[in-house]
């Protein structure tokens, strides 16, 4: 199994194929530990917090193996008909011959997944006596015949993937011993051993061995290779992710165009999640948090699109606040971060995304003409669901404002959304900067003109908090 696995791999890079097509973002980190791994002839674990591709990875590794392979029809184990290993196709063999009918295996029928639980038994993984099929055949019970096979006898000549191992009670991890190091398996202490021919992979959260449970070490010393999987580590790898598994697509007569800036929000909020110290750290932000989300943002501005009979579909900046109930579900708190709220939290983190890519895109860009409007006293009464026209007729009393949008990649004679969606994130980036204010009653408006901040634990932001001994904290406006 694993020569055939090295054999086919050695094929794909002569060939200069890509190996693990739709994994993003490891090509100069994970890929190539895997590629020496398999070229080792190891069985090996990826070891990542949530939402690093971990599963996806080892379920491309059915395109390393052969097309379709012989077996004997009707065996559980997928015998090979040239040297069966389990005696009913011995026995067929001795029989039949050269006349023994052969069945193909598709490369997709070779692979096994189980996510391990800590109510999974050693039967369930290795196999048991059945003793019905003893009785009705009329076999002792210790006869090779009678065994009803497990998880790992029936992914013989194929790969066997344990998702979350350290959830595998640690008896069930002894019971993997010899199939990693001998290469067979021994049911219910009866004197039958099959030589199994398999690969075996598995993942693992690092974080989840004190609080789940561990990988025993005798088991973790027989694992080949241990290859550490992470986040995206740029913005740019990252939106790839999220385009390539994200459900944008929409089929109907609304035509669907997402700006840029957007997609590096969304990406964003999950950059500052993953370094905000509120959050937990060892519980990880998947991947996911961006997918799920720019999907509501969609939705959102579909939903809007359709309440004013807009054929163009354009996600706004403010869309993301919308998708506050896909976020919030994404990360684990600290102590600090339950006091102040998920909602709350989230609501940050957005603030803090729109400013680091708003920022990033309008460095040097001139401000001064639309804050010293708000300052004079003037608003806009505008939120996520005002029609691209409202925004665009409201954006015209403003000066400057319409200058400072076509600093966002907006092309000459662009559409109403489109205009509308740069307006937007024009005025929740000066809100993020703290230029101006923005409440769900008024609008946009001054920054000094905002209401004075409550008094309340969970609204008082990280910039008005002061921090002093637990024993003796108190929280000031």
């Amino acid at each position: 199994m694993k020569q055939e696995i090295r054999d086919n791999l050695v094929c794909k890079l002569r060939a200069g194929e890509t190996l693990f097509p739709g994994i993003i973002g490891y090509d100069e980190t994970v890929i190539p530990q895997l590629v020496n791994a398999v070229l080792s002839r190891h069985n090996f674990i990826l070891l990542g917090l949530r939402g690093q591709a971990k599963s996806r990875i080892l379920r491309g590794m059915v395109d390393l193996l052969d097309e379709r392979i012989p077996v004997v029809p009707g065996c559980k184990i997928h015998d090979d008909p040239s040297a069966p290993i389990c005696a009913g196709c011995r026995a067929r063999l001795a029989e039949e011959g050269d006349a023994l009918p052969i069945a193909w295996l598709r490369r997709d029928e070779r692979y096994v997944e189980k996510l391990a639980t800590p109510d999974v038994t050693i039967a369930d993984m290795v196999g048991d006596i059945d003793p019905i099929k003893a009785a009705q055949a009329g076999l002792n019970l210790s006869d090779e015949l009678t065994m009803h096979y497990g998880l790992l006898p029936r992914a013989n000549r194929g790969i066997f993937a344990v998702n979350e191992l350290p959830d595998l009670a640690g008896k069930i991890q002894v019971g993997l011993f010899n199939i990693l190091q001998e290469g067979d398996v021994q049911i219910k202490g009866y004197p039958i051993r099959l030589k199994l021919d398999m690969m075996l992979v598995f993942t693992a959260n690092p974080e989840d061995y004190t609080a789940r449970g561990k990988i025993i070490t005798p088991l973790k010393d027989r694992i080949g290779s241990e290859i550490r999987t992470h986040y995206p580590a740029t913005r740019h790898n990252a939106m790839a992710i999220t385009k390539q598994e994200a459900w944008t697509d929409r089929t109907g007569v609304l035509k669907i165009e997402i700006p840029d800036y957007v997609r590096e929000v969304v990406e964003e909020v999950a950059f500052q999640a993953r370094g905000d110290r509120k959050i937990d750290k060892r519980s990880g932000v998947s991947q996911r948090l961006p997918i799920t989300t720019l999907e509501l943002v969609v939705s959102n501005a579909e939903r809007r699109a359709l309440a004013h009979a807009e054929t163009l579909v354009v996600p706004r900046v403010t869309d993301v606040y919308a998708a506050l109930p896909s976020i919030t579900g994404k990360f684990e708190l600290e102590y600090e971060g339950e006091l102040r709220g998920a909602e709350q939290i989230a609501r940050d983190l957005i603030r803090s995304a729109v400013g680091a890519v708003f920022t990033g895109m309008f460095d040097g860009a001139d401000t001064r003409k639309v804050i010293e409007w708000f300052d004079l006293g003037g608003s806009l009464p505008l939120g996520d669901t005002s029609s691209s026209d409202e925004v665009i007729a409201q954006a015209r009393t403003v000066q400057g404002l319409r200058e400072l949008a076509e600093r966002a990649n907006l092309a000459p004679g662009a559409p109403a959304p489109l205009v509308a969606s740069a307006i937007d994130f024009v005025l929740e980036g000066l809100y993020a900067q703290k230029k101006i204010s923005r409440s769900e009653e008024r609008g946009y408006s001054s920054a000094e003109a905002a209401p004075r901040r409550s008094s309340r634990r969970d609204e008082v932001s990280l910039d008005d908090e002061i921090r002093i001994p637990n024993s003796k904290k108190k929280y000031y406006n």
